[in-house]
């Protein structure tokens, strides 16, 4: 697992308050994570502040499982698919 796997499921976990165990690749945020329109944009915002990107609304709009998000953040700074 790299970096931005592992950020990405601690940041999900923190801002939806769900057990790391359920913060799966395949978890999906809305049907698993039970996450909201406005819990989306928080965690845009969060991911933002923490990998230093920018974050459109056509990507949020696209961000449906923890593994969209991981190619999201990996897109935009693949210095650190490492």
């Amino acid at each position: 697992m790299n970096m931005i796997t592992t950020d990405v499921q601690n940041i999900v976990a923190d801002l939806l308050a769900v057990d790391l165990d359920e913060v799966t690749l395949d978890a999906r945020l809305i049907e698993d994570l039970n996450a909201d329109s406005l819990d989306a944009v928080e965690l845009a915002m969060s991911l933002e502040e923490h990998f230093e990107i920018t974050v459109e609304d056509d990507e949020i709009e696209r961000m449906n499982t923890v593994n969209d998000i991981v190619n999201t953040i990996t897109k935009h700074r693949p210095d650190l698919e490492v």
